[in-house]
């Protein structure tokens, strides 16, 4: 059943991970599309703040089953959003454990309560940036083979896998958003996925910025407001199937640099490279065709001028103190 069937006005959300920084942009676009919104976060990379008054807020680890429960028997949601991850690929390669009881053991306690409490739509915020290895042929495309470089990509495809289950076994209606490399305003530099975030602070604190190899690694850079809107399409869309969420244009190390750098002013300022890290993608970016036919959804914010309107986001927040 398409969700406009039911009525997307009356429809509870939950969101995992949802003061985190693409969760909390998720909260937002659902709020604005009428849902009552509750949200669940650790608080380990979120941040209360990021959270709209709107949404309901319960402190809680998806790895701990019975507190996670509570929230399920309260709130009772039609829907779930599942952002809450390790999102670390280094700390995945280092602590591979740590990421799989994240990852792959605190989605299971998620499934197994979406299906105890009868959820009726389950989305979940998958990876295209890391699940695809080194593709032979890109644009890489949701039929690329999957072959991740690191155990982050592993334990985010892992669940692709027990979401098809659960829909095959219990009928749980679910989609998949494997997303791009996703940036821009209340982004996190802490850590290794938020370049542009990086960028933007070492920038504005006078610290010159490391680029690890050459500059030439290609990555495919989406803004949040365009993930966000991806997951108010997939209440709507793309019943048990997956889609990437992205661009479609790859974009150099380098020239993330140069759009952070000119847009802070620091023109003559050139990066320091250091060695290329192991478990990392040397070049990827996204086929998004098929999200534009079955999520009918499509990117309309550009990386030149994202990226350029975060750093410019990050200048205004520093100079709030």
């Amino acid at each position: 059943m398409e969700a406009d069937d039911w009525g997307m006005v009356s429809m509870k959300a939950l969101v995992t991970g949802g003061a985190g920084f693409i969760g909390s942009h998720v909260v937002d676009a659902y709020l604005a599309d009428g849902l009552d919104v509750a949200v669940v976060d650790d608080l380990s990379r979120g941040r209360r703040e990021n959270l709209s008054p709107r949404a309901r807020f319960y402190h809680v680890d998806i790895r701990d089953a019975a507190a996670l429960e509570e929230v399920f028997a309260s709130e009772n949601p039609d829907v779930v959003n599942h952002q809450a991850a390790q999102i670390d690929v280094r700390r995945s390669v280092a602590d591979p454990i740590f990421d799989a009881q994240c990852n792959i053991l605190g989605s299971i306690n998620l499934l197994g309560l979406a299906v105890k409490y009868k959820v009726r739509r389950f989305a979940y915020a998958s990876t295209g940036g890391a699940i695809y290895g080194e593709p032979r042929i890109l644009p890489a495309n949701e039929e690329t083979p999957v072959t991740p470089l690191a155990p982050y990509g592993i334990s985010k495809h892992t669940v692709e896998h027990y979401l098809a289950n659960a829909h095959q076994l219990y009928g749980l209606t679910y989609v998949v958003l494997r997303y791009g490399n996703v940036y821009g305003p209340r982004q996190s530099s802490q850590g290794e996925a938020g370049v542009v975030a990086i960028f933007s602070e070492q920038i504005l604190a006078g610290i010159t910025p490391t680029i690890y190899g050459d500059g030439s690694k290609t990555r495919d850079y989406v803004e949040v407001s365009d993930v966000a809107r991806a997951s108010v399409q997939a209440l709507k869309s793309g019943d048990n199937d997956i889609f990437n969420i992205a661009t479609g244009v790859p974009t150099t190390d380098y020239e993330v640099f140069l759009h952070v750098r000119d847009a802070l002013g620091a023109a003559s300022l050139e990066p320091n490279y250091a060695p290329f890290r192991p478990g990392e993608v040397n070049h990827i970016h996204l086929d998004v065709s098929k999200a534009k036919s079955g999520l009918r959804w499509e990117p309309q914010v550009t990386s030149r001028a994202g990226i350029r309107q975060t750093a410019e986001w990050f200048q205004r927040t520093a100079a709030r103190g």
